[in-house]
């Protein structure tokens, strides 16, 4: 698939970029995408929830009335589940959400979710930019050059670019990455991805090897 290259302006720059069809133009892989996007959100979970059960509930361990004759359910202390301020019954517990996926599983919903952007035109080339200083204006500028300043959008540096990143940091609809950060969930989850010419090459070289 071949693009042309743009300047931050939106412009053509006479020059063109051939994506791989190895990683920009595989059938993509459903599952694959499902099982890397739940990983990431499973990750993203700190498991610390907790609920007290009976054993854990202070109070007196005196039944409070007799099991039998009272013509209601048998009941015990007041730490019972069947109490107001009891014990709760296979409450939460603190767990670890994790999982193990295979790294070429990985790497297949990577490619897959980027041949979707390719297939949609969702992937747009600029040439390698920085700014001198962090500036919220010159970011809304670049992306009104694209024109998609209306739409959620991700952009990917080759390597960390403060001005940059300091100048997306305050719109909703703009996130900021290395190439380092790519996953299949951020992908997936913009309408727009803005690659430079240098981090087209490492994403290349990543997912090829």
């Amino acid at each position: 698939m071949e693009l042309n290259v743009l300047n931050i302006k939106g412009e053509a720059t006479g020059k063109t970029i051939t994506l791989s069809d190895a990683v920009f133009g595989i059938e993509p892989n459903d599952h694959a995408i499902y099982l890397d996007v739940k990983q990431y959100m499973a990750n993203k979970r700190q498991g610390t929830h907790k609920a007290k059960e009976r054993s854990e509930v202070t109070g007196s361990t005196r039944k409070l009335i007799r099991q039998k004759g009272g013509g209601g359910a048998r009941r015990g202390d007041v730490k019972s589940p069947v109490m107001v301020g009891g014990g709760r019954v296979f409450g939460p517990q603190p767990r670890d959400y994790s999982f193990k996926l295979n790294k070429k599983v990985k790497a297949l919903a990577r490619k897959s979710a980027l041949s979707y952007k390719a297939k949609d035109n969702s992937i747009l080339v600029v040439e390698d930019f920085t700014f001198d200083t962090p500036k919220t204006k010159d970011f809304i500028s670049l992306l009104k050059g694209l024109k998609i300043d209306s739409r959620k959008m991700l952009l990917v540096l080759p390597e960390n670019n403060k001005p940059i990143f300091l100048s997306a940091r305050n719109l909703p609809k703009a996130n900021v990455i290395t190439t380092s950060e790519l996953n299949t969930f951020k992908v997936m989850d913009v309408v727009n991805l803005v690659f430079t010419e240098k981090s087209v090459g490492i994403i290349e070289q990543n997912l090829n090897a």
